[in-house]
């Protein structure tokens, strides 16, 4: 044992030699988790792994660094077949003690085998499909699900336990009891089981209690003793009947009687009681499997319905490729726009595709080629066109015609943003307009784009005008 201050080995003194601190509560602390441990390692030997895993869960209250312990209770969590819960145990015994410890070689086995983490995976998936079958009243699955477990896990308590309570509830009291032996076997003090077990035995072996009569009791009438080590009984006063014929006769012919009673009364019923027995397992058979192919058949669709969507999914976006307005559209209708602009050269005509495509298609979501094929169009018809609806827009200007101006000008300046003329005449038309919020956002725009404009004196004087502080 070693000092928890200093690391030391400890002697028989209840302080440490090397530090001096006190370790007389200490040594009870370790002697109590060793004790438990002791407890826990008798308990297992007998397979009472309930008893075992209290004692080393209590070994490992009072001290959490008990490896012995971690690893006999993750070894008994195994054999009860919770796999995850000595998992658990092993790896926190390997972060406590990361070199010579056996847990290493547990988990490396487990971790080896494939197959063996994959049944695992299966075994837990399928218990806790189990339980969800058995919240919904479907206990024929719940049934087929345990017995899957059953055979990937044979020493899963719960599942025994589970499978044996499901027995129980159909009134299956062999099967129930069968499965509660298998517990037993694996685990012979777990108090679940046992409970379970004594209510099986009740229900296939049923208490009788006979109320004797009351009275004085009757002077013995028989005479004992014992000849060459066997019990003799003769009875006493009692007299020999008379030989005859008739009376042996009679006899013969009653216990005939009799035997023809028992056979039709016992043993008929009996054969008949086996006959149901094998129909109804017969019939709970025939039902499992039809369970079990509803189930399938449930998941098949369940697929098709996937399948269904997905399909759908696919012919949607098959659609956005080839349908109107689609990509393909889109690629078309841009094509065209450039080839007859390179055959016409008709300014106005090319502008007016590109402003239905850019309201229809949006360029912006579309692909790169395509962004650029419409910027590269719209900057080789823009400054014509700009200067086109800037004359235009002078006109209306004027001729006082603002909200006409306006749009002449905003379509100037769509096409060639560094037309200095357009923005300030817009900002004005919005101004004459009496848009006043509109005219400061372009007379601030312009000073923002063009600060060496000759335009830059008017612009400040006009801000002002409109009560916004210029800097």
């Amino acid at each position: 044992m070693f000092c928890y201050n200093c690391g030391c080995q400890l002697s028989e003194h209840d302080f440490c030699t090397a530090c001096g601190v006190d370790v007389s509560l200490y040594k009870r602390i370790m002697f109590v988790s060793n004790m438990y441990y002791n407890f826990g390692l008798e308990k297992a030997g007998v397979r009472d792994l309930t008893g075992a895993i209290t004692s080393l869960r209590q070994s490992l209250k009072f001290n959490k660094n008990n490896i012995d312990a971690r690893n006999l209770l993750g070894l008994v969590y195994f054999e009860t077949g919770e796999v995850v819960a000595a998992l658990s145990e092993w790896v926190i015994s390997k972060n406590l003690r990361p070199e010579k410890n056996i847990a290493d070689d547990y988990i490396d086995r487990l971790q080896s085998n494939s197959g063996r983490l994959d049944s695992i995976n299966q075994t837990i998936k399928k218990y806790n499909q189990a339980l969800v079958y058995c919240q919904q009243d479907s206990r024929d699955l719940a049934v087929i699900q345990l017995k899957k477990v059953l055979s990937l896990n044979p020493r899963f308590i719960r599942a025994h336990q589970l499978l044996a309570l499901l027995y129980m509830s159909s009134e299956q009291w062999e099967r129930a009891e069968r499965e509660l032996r298998k517990c037993m076997d694996i685990d012979r003090n777990n108090t679940q089981t046992l409970r379970y077990l004594k209510e099986v035995e009740l229900m296939l072996v049923p208490d009788e209690t006979v109320k004797q009569s009351g009275g004085k009791r009757k002077k013995d009438e028989t005479v004992r003793y014992v000849s060459d080590n066997e019990m003799i009984i003769q009875p006493v006063n009692v007299k020999e009947p008379k030989s005859g014929g008739v009376s042996t006769l009679i006899n013969l012919g009653i216990g005939l009687v009799i035997g023809l009673a028992v056979t039709y009364f016992l043993l008929v019923p009996a054969a008949q009681s086996n006959t149901r027995v094998q129909m109804q397992d017969e019939i709970r058979r025939v039902s499992n499997e039809s369970d079990a192919r509803a189930v399938r058949i449930q998941e098949l669709e369940s697929e098709g319905e996937k399948l269904k969507g997905k399909i759908e999914e696919l012919e949607s976006r098959v659609d956005g490729f080839e349908g109107a307005g689609g990509v393909i559209d889109g690629y078309d209708s841009l094509l065209t726009v450039a080839a007859d602009y390179l055959k016409n050269q008709d300014n106005m005509a090319a502008a007016a595709e590109l402003e239905n495509i850019g309201q229809t298609i949006m360029p912006e979501d579309r692909s790169e080629e395509f962004q650029n094929l419409y910027q590269t169009l719209r900057q080789v018809i823009g400054p014509e066109l700009a200067v086109t609806y800037y004359d235009e827009a002078s006109d209306y200007f004027r001729q006082q015609e603002y909200p006409a101006a306006i749009e002449a000008y905003e379509r100037a300046v769509y096409y060639d943003e560094t037309h200095v003329d357009a923005l300030y005449y817009l900002a004005r038309a919005y101004q004459a307009n009496g848009n006043l919020e509109e005219a400061a956002e372009a007379y601030q725009r312009l000073l923002e784009l063009f600060p060496d404009s000759d335009r830059v004196r008017d612009t400040r004087g006009r801000l002002r005008e409109l009560g916004v502080t210029v800097e």
